[in-house]
C-alpha cells in the first residue's frame, strides 16, 4: 500500500496526511514536530488523505492503488489534471491569463511565430525547468529551435507537453541570476475547498517584497475567483501584476505538489486545520 518513505499520519484529529521526505527545503516540513499526530494501528474503512510527497508522474494509477486500501485521496485523477496541467485549466481562465498554445509533440519555430509571434513565454505544460532564462524567454526562431533541442533532453521537460504563451511585461522586482527568469512581482496563493489559506511572495529568497492593503485585495481577488472557476479542494495560484497593473494568473498548480514558496507551513496548515474545525475564515 504504502512506498518506501511514505508515511500515514493524522493531524490533530482532523486530518489525514499521506508524507514523504523530497529533500526540498521550501516542500518537506515535518508534521508531527508542531502537531498533535498519530499512525494508526487499524485503518478506518475509508479517509480522505492529502499527500505530500512530491510530484506522482503516475498520479492516476497511485490513487486506485491507494483507494483500493480504503485511501482516498483529497483530488482524483481528473482534479488532479484540473489543477495541475495547463491545457486543463487554461479554458476556464482564457480572460485571466496569458494566451497560450500547446502542442503534443514538440513545434517548429515557424509555427509558433505563425500563432503568437516573438517574443514567447515557453514551459512544459506543468513547469519550466529551474526557472532557466534560456529556456523559457524566447527572443526568436534560432533561440526557439535551441531550446526545443534542449527540451528532449532536459529529465524534468523531455516527457512534458510544449505550451507557448504571450510575453506579458511584469512588473520587476530584481533580474536575479544571468540565466534564471527575473523575479516578477509574483505571489503564490494557496486555497483549501474554496477558502484562502496562506499567501506570500513567490520569489521569496531575493529582495523582500509584499502587497499594499489595495493590491492584497486584487491580487487575492483574483485567486478567489480562480478557486471558484476550477472547483478543487486543495489548489494554488500563482499571480503576478503587470507594468500597467493589472493581475494576472501566472500558474495553477495542486497543492499537495507545490511548495511553500515564501508562505509559513505551519500557518498554512493551522489554517487548514481550522477549516476543518469549522473556525476558518469563509
Amino acid at each position: 500500500m504504502l512506498r518506501p518513505g511514505e508515511d500515514l499520519l493524522q493531524v490533530e484529529e482532523r486530518l489525514w496526511l499521506l508524507s514523504a521526505p523530497t529533500g526540498q527545503g521550501t516542500y518537506d516540513f515535518a508534521f508531527d514536530r508542531f502537531f498533535a499526530c498519530r499512525r494508526p494501528y487499524v485503518l478506518p474503512e475509508s479517509m480522505e488523505v492529502v499527500a505530500r510527497v512530491g510530484v506522482w508522474n503516475d498520479y492516476a494509477e497511485r490513487y486506485r492503488e491507494l483507494a483500493e486500501a480504503g485511501i482516498r485521496l483529497v483530488h482524483t485523477p481528473e482534479q488532479h489534471l484540473q489543477a495541475t496541467e495547463l491545457p486543463h485549466w487554461y479554458p476556464k481562465l482564457t480572460d485571466l491569463t496569458p494566451r497560450s498554445v500547446w502542442f503534443d509533440e514538440r513545434p517548429d519555430a515557424e509555427t509558433v511565430e505563425r500563432l503568437l509571434g516573438w517574443p514567447v513565454f515557453v514551459k512544459g505544460e506543468r513547469q519550466t525547468s529551474r526557472h532557466r532564462k534560456s529556456l523559457s524567454i524566447i527572443e526568436g526562431p534560432e533561440q526557439f529551435r535551441q531550446a526545443m533541442a534542449a527540451y528532449a533532453k532536459d529529465p524534468i521537460l523531455h516527457w512534458q507537453r510544449v505550451v507557448c504563451r504571450e510575453l506579458r511585461p511584469l512588473r520587476r522586482v530584481e533580474e536575479g541570476a544571468p540565466d534564471r527568469i527575473p523575479s516578477s512581482f509574483e505571489f503564490r496563493t494557496f486555497w483549501w475547498k474554496g477558502q484562502l489559506v496562506g499567501w506570500g511572495p513567490y520569489w521569496w529568497q531575493g529582495t523582500p517584497y509584499t502587497l499594499t492593503p489595495e493590491a492584497q485585495r486584487e491580487a487575492l481577488g483574483l485567486g478567489r475567483e480562480v478557486a471558484r472557476r476550477l472547483d478543487v479542494p486543495f489548489l494554488v495560484v500563482d499571480v503576478a501584476q503587470e507594468v500597467s497593473g493589472r493581475w494576472i494568473v501566472i500558474e495553477c498548480n495542486d497543492g499537495q505538489e507545490s511548495g511553500y514558496a515564501g508562505i509559513s507551513p505551519f500557518a498554512l496548515w493551522r489554517a487548514i486545520l481550522d477549516v476543518e474545525r469549522g473556525t476558518g475564515a469563509a
